[in-house]
């Protein structure tokens, strides 16, 4: 069997590190997988980019500009809405035409267009579709927040001036995604159960097949270390206790940093003793900004790609903090646990699945910077380290190793050889 796995970017992101993931997973299980993707950034032989980059950089160009327009040249919310209107035509690429099943990841911002997508279902071959945000299942969006409209139809988008119309850009991509699945199937794949059912409501994918499975992780690279040894190579103090927050870019307001910032000032409150001896470790794209904005010593990292690297950050952690205002299934999350370190998240999305409460963590209640503060102490300096590092072990063996969900992949991928789609 042969699977193409369709994604924008290579390495960058979250999607794309579960892709490059779930690549290396399905080859090590007997599957011959390449993948697909408008910026390579190795010189893997598996990965496979886009022809012609001029164009590539005009249709993301295009994109943007469209939205910029119907935002009424507001910069807001460019990067929260993808349209889709233009991207590449791959069924006559040499990866495409050899490939059994067409696995799509995060295909957005000039990778494939609406039309291109019904293209390739009308080819005949099966398509698989992994859902990393609920972007496949809404018109424009990315994140729905406390928006529902997508169990019905897609209009009067918060993220249009005015908070948009019947007719705004949201219900006219809506139409164009119905018309894009009429008559055709694709098996979506949620990375979180939670996605599932929230995928399970959309207008859009009535008749469609949604199932979940979550991202892998590479036990062997994310294991276990020494944590002197690990704090000496990341160059983070010796003594005293680490808290560690990661995001691709730490200042995004959805990941939720200004809870932690508050959290961290009711712990210096309520436990002054503790001040010289806690850390807040930050590993991200613009960690230097949060300077001086924490009670506790503060070591920014900045962005970090070397896989190595941020395997010692995170062994060198007592406690990894996510207090994200959405999240489907957080790779961060999965790749702590990995490493023995437990987490503490908000109770939202997917974030509940992986931390089991006071077991491998802690899952404090939703936008609570006092419940984050109560888990991040409990994790600290109540919880029982041995049996919570046991815990976060088993969870990620069991769930999320690479066999694990290579096995659940093949299983659809054999199911679509039962239908004959094979």
């Amino acid at each position: 069997m042969r699977v193409l796995i369709v994604n924008t970017s290579e390495r960058t992101g979250g999607a794309a590190v579960a892709a490059s993931r779930l690549m290396e997973a399905l080859n090590n299980n007997g599957v011959k997988v390449k993948m697909l993707v408008r910026d390579k950034e190795t010189d893997h032989l598996t990965v496979a980019a886009l022809p012609d980059q001029k164009s590539m950089q005009l249709r993301f160009l295009w994109e943007r500009m469209v939205i910029w327009l119907r935002q009424r040249l507001s910069r807001k919310h460019l990067f929260e809405v993808d349209l889709a209107n233009c991207g590449a035509d791959i069924t006559q690429l040499r990866e495409f035409q050899e490939a059994d099943v067409i696995h799509l990841h995060w295909i957005n911002q000039g990778m494939l267009s609406l039309k291109g997508i019904r293209k390739i279902l009308d080819t005949g071959k099966p398509v698989v579709w992994t859902m990393h945000d609920i972007w496949p299942a809404t018109a424009i969006c990315h994140l729905t927040l406390d928006c529902r409209r997508f169990e019905t139809q897609c209009n009067h988008c918060r993220l249009l001036p005015g908070g948009g119309s019947d007719n705004d850009l949201a219900a006219k991509v809506w139409r164009r995604k119905q018309k894009m699945l009429a008559d055709r199937h694709i098996t979506y794949v949620a990375c979180s159960q939670w996605l599932a059912g929230e995928a399970q409501k959309s207008a859009l994918l009535q008749g469609q097949r949604v199932v979940s499975i979550p991202n892998p992780i590479d036990t062997h690279v994310y294991a276990p270390q020494d944590q002197q040894q690990a704090r000496q190579r990341a160059g983070l103090p010796a003594e005293g206790r680490i808290i560690l927050f990661a995001s691709q870019r730490v200042t995004n307001l959805n990941k939720g940093m200004n809870y932690l910032v508050e959290a961290c000032q009711l712990l210096a409150e309520q436990h002054p003793e503790q001040k010289e001896q806690i850390t807040v470790a930050i590993l991200g794209g613009h960690a230097e900004e949060l300077e001086g904005q924490l009670p506790f010593r503060t070591c920014p990292l900045g962005y970090v790609n070397d896989e190595h690297r941020i395997v010692d950050v995170y062994n060198a952690a007592d406690v990894f903090v996510l207090p994200s205002l959405s999240e489907n299934l957080p790779n961060t999350i999965m790749e702590a646990m990995a490493c023995g370190v437990p987490s503490v998240g908000f109770r939202v999305g997917g974030i509940p699945e992986e931390i089991d409460h006071q077991r491998n963590g802690y899952v404090a209640d939703y936008r609570s910077s006092e419940d984050l503060a109560r888990g991040i102490w409990w994790t600290l300096f109540e919880a029982d380290h041995e049996a919570v590092r046991h815990a976060c072990l088993q969870k990620v063996a069991h769930n999320y190793s690479q066999q694990s969900v290579a096995n659940h992949y093949l299983e659809v991928y054999e199911s679509l050889r039962h239908h004959n789609y094979l």
